[in-house]
């Protein structure tokens, strides 16, 4: 009988990964992070702030205020922005650092990890913003045919 270490069994569990099948944790995951939210908040750790509508933010991935966050995902509510940015810190997507000033300053950045996933975001978001008038005139489309 062959023995497996840790790394191997890890390794073999890691390729055992398949978002087809109903038991496995990846769909969590792929719920977490197709929550719009969570897109324009990866998407947006890169922005530097000078976005014009219908235009992708550009820049490198750098570290944000709160605030600034809030100022750039208009519509989200104070709750959503703080509930999500908890959830990307547990999932290691994002750090958060908070100095000791008056007031406290706190910044968020992407992790590693979650820079492996900033530029596709970036292009999800990209594609949406592209391609939203062909998708608005299929619905148009598609909703004459069906009435």
């Amino acid at each position: 009988m062959v023995t497996k270490t840790a790394a191997q069994k890890r390794a073999q569990t890691k390729a055992e990964y398949d978002a087809f099948l109903a038991a496995c944790p990846s769909r969590k995951l792929l719920d977490r992070i197709s929550d719009k939210w969570v897109t324009l908040i990866l998407a947006g750790l890169g922005s530097d702030g000078s976005h014009q509508l219908g235009a992708a933010c550009a820049g490198e991935p750098r570290s944000m205020r709160y605030s600034e966050l809030s100022r750039l995902l208009a519509g989200v509510s104070q709750k959503m922005l703080t509930q999500t940015l908890r959830s990307l810190e547990r999932d290691g997507l994002v750090i958060r650092t908070a100095t000791p000033t008056v007031p406290v300053t706190v910044t968020y950045e992407l992790t590693e990890l979650g820079l492996s996933l900033h530029q596709m975001m970036r292009g999800l978001k990209t594609w949406a913003e592209m391609h939203m008038d062909d998708v608005l005139a299929n619905r148009a489309t598609h909703d004459t045919r069906t009435a």
